[in-house]
């Protein structure tokens, strides 16, 4: 198009320029002695325009000659840069179908092409990482470092995925420690993996830290979020039992009252303090959670302790009995208790109760128990025997 324009510019000159030669009959004369050169002005006008058009012509083509070796080069690298490109997509490409040695060979290439060396390196080593190749992926995410300087975020959290994946849960924390250090803000997905990597060290503090902090950025749903600050709470009750009943009833007494009366942590509280002899506590425990919301694995728990004040708690699990009357582990748990303070008939009559609500091998097991205290060896063995039978089809 523009050559096209130069062609039609040139035309439309020689057209001016043949109109205006025709009236004009001046001439130009040079005179060098002994020389003398006479020139029609028309003629003239010719030479120094095509005077001009050559020597613009021969400074375009010096000009190319002196910038071949540039432009060559500059195609060269494109073409590189072309090739490059092509090859990170299809890396990515195949990284992302699953063509994991396609994809590391392919990212490699187009690392050692020098174009974004650090993406590249990062897809060769997840490559490597799934191909179980550890070696190549270090080497990958090692030539960061020199290679591309600006990517060591890429780098580090690359790595401590990698190495979480590979349940080397020490290492993934030293490499998100440098991360942090680094003077960015931590993200949500570096928290994200901190909290994993916490959760398998079984550091439960540093958990329900991290999960406060994820809470605030709105990284979990409520429930999930909840579910792991009650496996954290119980996991660190659990742990407080080796510190003997002292340790574990301080704890206990420091901890807020709304993450006490959690079903699943008044549970555990609950069943260890009965391991400890203390089983006012425990009732007491048991009583507040449930009070606050009925929870009927928690009610299990509540006849698992004979003293004290049996009574009492028959008293009080009958009351519960009359907002739920269809509860299988309620009926159960008040026929336990009732055996405990010798009430036999009381006792099959709740027990019979729960069988007839929910049929369960604890049950069973219960009657069986009962039967054999008031010395009704058959109806012992078939309790004892229906009991096994639902045992071994679970």
């Amino acid at each position: 198009m523009k050559a096209m324009l130069w062609i039609l510019a040139i035309f439309a000159a020689a057209v001016g320029l043949t109109l205006a030669a025709k009236p004009n009959e001046g001439y130009l004369l040079a005179v060098y002695p002994p020389y003398r050169v006479e020139l029609s002005f028309n003629f003239f006008v010719v030479l120094v325009v095509s005077f001009v058009f050559l020597l613009y012509g021969l400074i375009k083509l010096v000009s190319s000659m002196v910038s071949l070796p540039v432009r060559a080069r500059e195609y060269h690298l494109k073409r590189a840069q072309e090739k490059n490109r092509a090859l990170m997509l299809d890396a990515l490409a195949s990284y992302f179908e699953g063509r994991y040695a396609k994809a590391e060979k392919a990212a490699a290439q187009a690392m050692e092409g020098g174009d974004a060396p650090g993406i590249n390196a990062v897809v060769a080593a997840r490559a490597a990482h799934e191909l179980r190749a550890y070696d190549r992926r270090d080497a990958y995410l090692a030539e960061i470092d020199a290679r591309d300087p600006e990517r060591m975020q890429l780098k580090w959290m690359t790595d401590a995925e990698l190495l979480t994946d590979e349940r080397r849960y020490t290492d993934a924390l030293a490499v998100l420690k440098r991360l942090k250090e680094s003077g960015d803000r931590q993200h949500t997905a570096a928290l994200r993996l901190e909290l994993k990597a916490r959760q398998q060290l079984k550091d439960w503090d540093a958990v329900l830290d991290l999960v406060a902090q994820l809470d605030t950025r709105n990284a979990f749903e409520a429930a999930y979020s909840e579910q792991m600050k009650r496996h954290a709470r119980i996991e660190k009750l659990r742990k407080k039992v080796s510190e003997g009943r002292d340790g574990f009833l301080s704890y206990w007494q420091k901890m807020p009252e709304p993450e006490k009366k959690d079903a699943k942590v008044a549970s555990v509280a609950a069943q260890n303090f009965i391991a400890f002899n203390e089983c006012a506590l425990a009732q007491k425990i048991i009583e507040e959670s449930l009070e606050q919301q009925w929870n009927s694995h928690l009610v299990a728990v509540y006849a698992d302790c004979p003293e004290p004040d049996t009574v009492k708690r028959i008293e009080r699990a009958e009351a519960w009995l009359e907002k739920h009357d269809d509860d299988a582990v309620l009926l159960l748990t008040l026929g336990r208790l009732c055996m405990h303070q010798m009430l036999w008939g009381k006792a099959k009559s709740y027990l019979d109760a729960s069988l007839s609500v929910h049929p369960s091998a604890a049950a069973h097991l219960t009657l069986a128990r009962l039967a054999e205290t008031m010395q009704d060896k058959d109806a012992a063995d078939t309790h004892y025997r229906l009991a096994q039978e639902m045992i071994l089809s679970v």
